[in-house]
């Protein structure tokens, strides 16, 4: 089964190595990875989906949290929340196959972010299912290059303390 970890860990050189070769001297490949900045200054986080069984993960959080630059890590798979991913994709235009181009790329909710005179470059946002489908859909045209980023997620909602504060990120609210 997939999973999607949220991993907050302290933004220092050399962490995202060590993170990736934890997964790599066990064997896993991670399916998509994603790293940024949080709000706050000096920590980064992790969007991971890897294929593992509930034992294995668990082998593979245990181990995450031996790290030490590690903060905090969080199942998403487990919670509700939202997935997505950013697809670029150049394909083939002429002028006679624009407007159906076009048609496609409004369907999707997409957008063409750059025309040329005989291509474009369309920007995707959605999930894994979406993304497959618009390259289905554009394949007959003619793909020239496609580019994806990793998987990011975020809970859904607010989550709540054990004495009822609303939380968010990680940080009570007043």
């Amino acid at each position: 089964m997939k999973h999607v970890l949220a991993v907050l860990v302290e933004d220092k050189p050399g962490v995202l190595v060590r993170v990736a070769g934890l997964f790599a001297r066990r064997g896993f490949n991670i399916e998509s990875l994603a790293v940024g900045r949080t709000q706050d200054p000096g920590i980064s986080r992790m969007t991971i989906e890897v294929e593992a069984d509930e034992r294995t993960l668990e082998q593979v959080e245990k181990q995450l949290h031996k790290l030490i630059n590690v903060l905090k890590i969080s199942n998403l798979t487990v919670e509700p929340s939202v997935h997505r991913e950013l697809l670029l994709i150049k394909v083939k235009a002429t002028a006679a196959t624009r407007a159906e181009i076009q048609h496609i790329v409004e369907t999707f909710r997409a957008k063409v972010v750059d025309v040329a005179l005989n291509s474009l470059i369309i920007e995707v946002t959605g999930n894994e299912e979406k993304l497959q489908a618009i390259q289905l859909l554009l394949a007959p045209y003619g793909i020239l290059e496609v580019v994806r980023t990793g998987k990011i997620a975020l809970l859904r909602g607010a989550k709540t303390t054990k004495n009822g504060e609303e939380q968010k990120n990680g940080k009570n609210v007043l």
